[in-house]
């Protein structure tokens, strides 16, 4: 039986290390193609409505029941590494402790129930803080991928001293306050509960272990306790990191086994086995009372995070200037602002490929349902290249449609603001241009001013919100260009339309 429990952990081995180290890569070494192994997670899997890997899954629940927490899903493995390592600090005699433990099953039914009646109201809001391959996702990339480049960045400057140019330095960008609090507190509450009780957030928390959970009630296969050989020696409880085996009573509460057989290699009897259901009759299965006040939570719940989860992305108005006060800008191939929130989970898989560093995870941008969302965030020589793609080709979710570099160089992202009281042109009368210099596809151009100098002008039809403008602006602390984000992404005109700037600038203004 030992070999079911080594098969387990290869292939959890496969599929956890290549989706770690796709997340952590800031060099771009690792072939894109990995990402095919994000869409075989069940939830970017019903996002983007990929029907075979939906199919794949459900039968393989169906056939052996929650493998996929076992061996696909790479929360469940960061779990599983968690209480693994609890065990170096416990006492020889205390390294295998997990007792029994009763079902929350008010809770994580509840939970369940949340999440797809905000879905079907046409919000991911609580997927995005539930699932748990997003949830991964965000730790990997706010957590553990900047200690890779300051690692990075440390080896490189010390190479540097020494005439060694083998390594160069990567820029932090992707840092957000708030994205960062919220990860830091859902690492520590998982880390936590796997630490000294196992699977818990599993069992108890993702709406993805516990849909699993029913579907593991039909499976072909199950973990099952032969009462003729069993001794109850408790030796299979105490390696359970579901808590869902109770020795004495000589059950497994299969809505919860996680298929990870550990208790099929400790016992020594044979009293524990993984036997084909089919044929056997089957237990009557506790229904939970659900009572009045239950669906009252269940639907105050409900109604409060509907609420809070459709209502609309307001502008930020907290200071006086208003380039604070504009939209946001979403990546391209989001296509429609409700799309967008409803498809995004907010794994953070495109901010941590994105090779112009200018994916952001939003804070409140797009209102409270799209924190942790993508957004694009422009800083100097910081804007997104027309020719690059990549966070429309990894996209799991298909929250950002695939586009091609035709497609990406018209896909008006937002429109480029000129603000001409900010313009050292207006300020200091003196020449500068950059903006237009920069600007990939002519929309912005400058036209005659005074005494011989010119003046930026913007027309919209060309403009698709790249942010080159924003970025090489020379004003400070707030642009007297910037990119006011669409709601709805359109087609923009091509270049070949704008009239080209002729005038040589030999000085920028700054």
């Amino acid at each position: 039986m030992k070999t079911l429990k080594h098969i387990r952990r290869l292939l959890a081995i496969l599929f956890f290390l290549p989706i770690l180290l796709f997340f952590i890569d800031f060099t771009g070494l690792l072939p894109l193609f990995l990402h095919k192994l994000l869409q075989m997670q069940w939830i970017p899997a019903l996002m983007s409505v990929q029907v075979g890997v939906v199919g794949f899954l459900l039968v393989l629940s169906l056939l052996f029941g929650r493998l996929y927490c076992s061996v696909i899903c790479p929360l469940g493995v960061f779990q599983d590494i968690a209480a693994w390592k609890s065990r170096w600090f416990k006492k020889k005699g205390r390294r295998y402790r997990f007792d029994y433990r009763k079902p929350n099953n008010i809770l994580r039914y509840s939970l369940l129930a949340l999440t797809v009646i905000v879905f079907l109201l046409g919000s991911s809001a609580v997927v995005v803080w539930l699932d748990p391959y997003s949830i991964f996702g965000r730790i990997i990339t706010q957590l553990l991928r900047p200690l890779f480049i300051w690692a990075n960045n440390g080896f490189s400057a010390l190479f540097i001293k020494k005439g060694i140019y083998v390594i160069y330095g990567v820029s932090q960008n992707a840092f957000v306050v708030i994205p960062f609090i919220i990860t830091s507190v859902f690492f520590v509450i998982v880390a936590v509960m796997s630490w000294f009780r196992g699977r818990l957030y599993c069992n108890t928390v993702c709406p993805v272990g516990t849909f699993l959970g029913l579907l593991s009630k039909l499976s072909l296969f199950k973990i099952e306790i032969e009462k003729s050989s069993c001794t109850q020696c408790s030796a299979c409880e105490k390696r359970c990191k579901s808590q869902c085996i109770d020795s004495m009573a000589m059950t497994v509460d299969e809505t919860r086994c996680v298929s990870c057989f550990n208790c099929l290699s400790v016992c020594k009897k044979g009293g524990v086995k993984y036997a084909f259901r089919y044929g056997k009759k089957q237990e009557a299965a506790p229904v939970s009372e659900i009572n009045s006040s239950r669906r009252t939570f269940m639907l105050t719940s409900g109604a409060v995070v509907a609420a809070l989860a459709t209502a609309k992305a307001e502008t930020l108005t907290g200071k006086k200037d208003e380039i604070l006060s504009r939209k946001p800008i979403m990546p391209p191939g989001a296509g429609h602002l409700e799309h967008f929130n409803t498809k995004c989970t907010g794994c953070q898989l495109c901010v941590s490929k994105c090779p112009m560093h200018v994916l952001k995870p939003a804070a409140l941008e797009y209102g409270i349902s799209g924190i942790m969302q993508p957004r694009l965030a422009f800083s100097t020589h910081v804007y997104c290249n027309q020719d690059c793609t990549i966070c429309s080709e990894v996209c799991p979710t298909g929250a950002l449609t695939k586009l091609t570099v035709e497609e990406k160089r018209v896909t008006q992202m937002g429109i480029a603001r000129f603000r001409k009281h900010k313009c050292v042109v207006y300020t200091d009368e003196k020449d500068c241009g950059a903006c237009s210099e920069h600007c990939p596809t002519q929309a912005v151009h400058m036209i005659p001013y005074k005494n011989g100098l010119t003046i930026p002008q913007v027309t919209p039809d060309l403009c698709i919100g790249c942010g080159g403008c924003e970025s090489i602006c020379p004003v400070r602390p707030y642009q007297a260009i910037y990119v006011e984000g669409n709601s709805v992404q359109v087609k923009a005109k091509k270049p070949k339309d704008a009239q080209k700037f002729e005038k040589k600038i030999d000085n920028f203004g700054f």
